[in-house]
């Protein structure tokens, strides 16, 4: 497909607001999925050193 100027081309034939919201919601998805993925593996090592340091303690005399 060819475009006749930069300004065509950003609006997609009518459905620029599709298909850049489409596109802003990918890179969203995108950026905060890792971030959540990481923050999600160090709540679950932290509550695993926990428990670890719990069944150490009553294991004590």
């Amino acid at each position: 497909m060819q475009w006749e100027s930069p300004a065509a081309f950003f609006a997609m034939g009518g459905y620029a607001l599709y298909v850049w919201g489409s596109f802003g919601m990918a890179a969203v998805a995108m950026i905060v999925e890792p971030l959540l993925v990481g923050r999600r593996r160090r709540d679950i090592l932290r509550r695993l050193r926990r428990e670890r340091l719990a069944e150490e303690l009553d294991e004590k005399p």
